[in-house]
């Protein structure tokens, strides 16, 4: 039952979002709902969920801690523009309504995605028992994840904020050790909700929730994107690439 009541949770997010796009005129305001989306979900999760307290408290306070603070940062860093240009491009060639097409290429596709990828979040809300030693350990992940995503989105802020910086590339604090440590971190909190739900053994059938997760990182909408554009907008992008770990946090290659 938790997984009708969650997929509801989804779609009635979706629901909104798509109206406050269509007021703002901004279909990038869907970037703020995902991580809200996740948010929901492990409310609704625990709310329904027949598993231990403990177990399904934990990973609604993360998921919700997780969800606010990457919704936040995104509403903040979005502040006063006007839509995404990846967006912007994906609607240029609608044919017909651009909301209608928007709702079909945006919303219906994120939707199944986020329910997907808090599959683990869903069945560790279902686990009974108290919490054991993969529950803490998917913790300490998770705590890691956290601090990379925070600290690098921080890190990142400050260093745009300060005109010294303006058209400059980051290569300070985080950034010197991996291109993303936001990706990294987004990666490592979606480990580590796993390695919770691992807690009994049927979390290990979700696996691929956070192999989706990683892939779109790494591999997807996150890191090719986001590098074709610095390349063509940052000089010395691409020293900085030769130099620093595309993902994982490793020393600075010498050359």
């Amino acid at each position: 039952m938790i997984f009708i009541w969650t997929l509801v949770a989804v779609v009635a997010v979706l629901a909104v979002t798509f109206a406050v796009a269509r007021v703002v005129g901004r279909h990038s305001v869907v970037d703020v709902a995902w991580g809200l989306g996740f948010a929901v979900v492990s409310v609704v999760g625990a709310a329904v969920g027949g598993g231990s307290p403990g177990r399904r408290l934990l990973v609604a306070a993360l998921t919700v801690v997780w969800g606010v603070r990457l919704a936040a940062h995104i509403a903040w860093r979005s502040r006063g523009g006007g839509e995404d240009p990846r967006y912007e491009r994906l609607l240029a060639d609608a044919p017909g309504s651009r909301d209608a097409y928007a709702l079909r290429k945006i919303y219906l596709t994120q939707g199944p995605v986020l329910w997907f990828v808090s599959l683990p979040v869903q069945v560790a809300q279902l686990s009974r028992g108290p919490l054991g030693v993969m529950a803490w350990i998917g913790t300490a992940v998770w705590l890691v994840g956290f601090v990379f995503e925070s600290v690098g989105d921080l890190q990142l802020a400050r260093f745009r904020a300060d005109p010294a910086g303006r058209g400059q590339v980051m290569d300070r604090g985080l950034w010197r050790y991996t291109r993303h440590p936001n990706y990294f971190g987004d990666a490592c909190v979606w480990w580590g909700l796993f390695l919770i739900a691992c807690d009994h053994w049927t979390g290990a059938l979700t696996v691929l929730s956070p192999v989706l997760m990683t892939f779109f990182l790494v591999k997807g909408t996150g890191k090719p994107l986001l590098e074709e554009g610095m390349k063509s907008t940052r000089p010395g992008y691409e020293e900085y690439a030769a130099r620093t770990s595309g993902f994982l946090p490793l020393p600075p290659r010498r050359r």
